[in-house]
C-alpha cells in the first residue's frame, strides 16, 4: 500500500513539475546586450522597453527593392494572428538596416502604407550603420552590410522569436513558407 501511494505521488509531482515547466524545445538562448534606438515615433527606445514582454523582430529597410515589403506584410499576419489569439505582451519590433535613410518619421510613412497597428509594434533607427551592422552579427548572428556603391542592404530574412528576459529563443523565415502556427505555438509556450 505503502508503494502505491508513494508512487501516486511521485507521478503527481511530475505531473505538476512538467506543468511548470515553459520553453522552447531545442532553444537558442542568445543574449541580446541592451541598445539605443528612436523609433517611428521619434521616441527612445531599448531593450528595457520589452522586459517582460514576448517579441518578434526582424530586420528591414524602407527602400528595399525586394525581400522588405513581402516581410513586413507577413509579420502583419503574424501581427494579426496574435491580436486574433488575445495574446497579450506580445510586441514586434523592426530595425531599420538603413538608418540614415530610415528617419522616424520615414519608418512611419513605411509602416503606415501596411497598415501595420503601431499599438504594439515598434520601427527603429536612431543608430549608426556600423552599430547596427555590429549588433546584429553579435546578438542575432546575422549579417548585415551596406555596400559603398547602390542604395540596397544585405540581410537576412529571420523572424526572431525573443523571449521575456530578452534572449533569442528561435528564428523563423520571415520570407516564404512562414511558419506562423508554430511561431503562436512558440509564444504560447514562452507565456
Amino acid at each position: 500500500m505503502k508503494k502505491q501511494v508513494y508512487a501516486v505521488l511521485l507521478a503527481a509531482i511530475l505531473v505538476m513539475a512538467a506543468c511548470g515547466q515553459k520553453g522552447i524545445e531545442g532553444a537558442l538562448n542568445w543574449p541580446i546586450e541592451n541598445f539605443n534606438s528612436i523609433n517611428h515615433n521619434g521616441e527612445d527606445f531599448s531593450l528595457d522597453d520589452l522586459k517582460g514582454k514576448v517579441w518578434v523582430a526582424d530586420f528591414i529597410f524602407t527602400n528595399c527593392a525586394d525581400v522588405c515589403p513581402p516581410m513586413t506584410a507577413n509579420m502583419k499576419k503574424l501581427q494579426q494572428m496574435v491580436n486574433e489569439e488575445k495574446l497579450e505582451d506580445v510586441e514586434f519590433v523592426s530595425f531599420s538596416v538603413d538608418p540614415k535613410v530610415d528617419t522616424p518619421e520615414v519608418l512611419q510613412e513605411y509602416g503606415e502604407r501596411f497598415y501595420v497597428d503601431f499599438e504594439n509594434w515598434n520601427m527603429l533607427t536612431g543608430y549608426t550603420q556600423d552599430e547596427i551592422e555590429t549588433f546584429a552579427m553579435d546578438n542575432f548572428k546575422t549579417l548585415v552590410v551596406k555596400p559603398e556603391e547602390g542604395d540596397q542592404v544585405v540581410h537576412q530574412t529571420y523572424f526572431y522569436l525573443v523571449n521575456q528576459e530578452g534572449e533569442i529563443m528561435k528564428q523563423y523565415s520571415g520570407l516564404n513558407d512562414i511558419p506562423y502556427e508554430e511561431i503562436i505555438n512558440d509564444i504560447k509556450a514562452l507565456k
